[in-house]
């Protein structure tokens, strides 16, 4: 299946990218798990890297590569064991750098995405509100055009990067009235008076900054409307695809390194005489969780390889992240049962991922809302139809 959809190339730069993330990340997780706060060195060390621009044009300093690359790069993230790293890298280069890369027009291009691309600016994306969560077309975050400005008022919740980025992108109402059919994407400097953001203590995903952010009569440029007024869910809904095929291929990924990691783990261990890995009934157990990784992880690449040929694969992105993150749920829960005692240990990496992981059901729509999405597209044959 490797070979199928990667080249000698995609190959060695999973190396180099997995020797820096060594060398350059490992080494400072712990601490930033600790602290909440990612050091801003790194972004710039990715930047120099050219991780941040493997997807985007070259006429902004990225590298324009197929979407292999990117699932190598989320594959590694993951193998460094902190989902809250991993989030804060991919939160910025496919959440809200997409949304600049897609909407944005030229000015808002080279003012954002090709600092972002070098790691000099910081991204987050900004839809979910405190009363909303996964019903975005339920938001109350409005924007009133008054004569060369918007102004935005409102609040947003959960929002990974959201205390420490650069600048954001916000989803919010420019005609309350037309329900999802009014909402707009803007783009605005951290700075900007009447913007505030207050930290969330999270169970999970630690080391990332999550945030709730206030707009209190925040004033932008007519020009800092990305795209069509009024397309914004579209925008949104075309975006989620990229989103959804993510977390399923991040949960795949980390299923796949504590399946590696407690096998390692089972090889040591003795009890009763010989090693854990001998023993029929967990033998069998890892061997169905085995298998269920591998099924995951084979549809993934499946749906990247039709996303990267530009097909709208809405529904299959949904089913990606539905089963994937349900699967390394389950997964590490029975890989931390390995280790006994030692799986509940900080000191040993189970009881971080077990975390990290549960945070997968719930981000980017939770399992309930795309069991329903699921359902309207093979039940009520709804046909979602890509932003024009």
């Amino acid at each position: 299946m490797e070979s199928m959809y990667f080249n000698e190339e995609h190959q060695l730069f999973r190396e180099s990218l997995r020797d820096f993330l060594k060398k350059e990340v490992v080494p400072h997780i712990d601490k930033w798990e600790k602290t909440g706060t990612i050091e801003r060195f790194i972004w710039e060390k990715f930047g120099e890297m050219g991780f941040f621009g493997i997807a985007y044009p070259e006429a902004y300093g990225g590298m324009d590569l197929d979407l292999f690359y990117t699932v190598i790069l989320l594959e590694e993230l993951q193998r460094i064991n902190s989902g809250g790293f991993a989030a804060a890298i991919w939160a910025h280069a496919y959440l809200a750098m997409t949304h600049v890369n897609k909407e944005g027009s030229h000015e808002i291009k080279e003012r954002y995405l090709t600092p972002s691309i070098t790691g000099e600016k910081i991204g987050c994306l900004c839809i979910t509100e405190p009363f909303g969560g996964s019903d975005v077309a339920g938001m109350r975050t409005t924007a009133v055009k008054k004569g060369d400005k918007f102004v935005i008022n409102g609040s947003k919740t959960f929002i990974t990067n959201g205390l420490y980025s650069d600048y954001l992108v916000v989803a919010a109402k420019t005609n309350p009235e037309l329900g999802n059919k009014g909402i707009s994407i803007f783009i605005m400097d951290r700075d900007t008076p009447g913007i505030s953001a207050t930290k969330l203590d999270k169970l999970g995903w630690r080391a990332s900054d999550t945030g709730e952010i206030a707009f209190d009569n925040v004033e932008i440029p007519l020009e800092n409307l990305m795209g069509e007024e009024n397309m914004g869910f579209p925008y949104i809904m075309q975006h989620f695809a990229l989103e959804r095929l993510i977390m399923g291929i991040n949960a795949h990924a980390r299923a796949e390194y504590a399946i590696e990691y407690t096998l390692q783990y089972m090889s040591e261990r003795q009890a009763f005489g010989r090693t854990i890995d001998k023993f029929q009934a967990l033998r069998h157990t890892m061997a169905d969780l085995a298998a269920e990784t591998e099924v995951c992880k084979t549809f993934n690449y499946a749906v990247a390889f039709r996303l990267d040929k530009k097909e709208y694969v809405v529904k299959e992105a949904t089913m990606s992240k539905l089963q994937s993150t349900k699967m390394a749920d389950n997964v590490i829960y029975q890989c931390l049962q390995m280790l006994g005692g030692y799986g509940y240990m900080e000191e040993y990496p189970l009881a971080r991922m077990l975390r990290d992981s549960r945070l997968g059901p719930i981000g980017g729509g939770t399992s309930e809302i795309l069991r329903e999405i699921i359902a309207k597209m093979i039940i009520d044959k709804k046909d979602y139809k890509p932003a024009t």
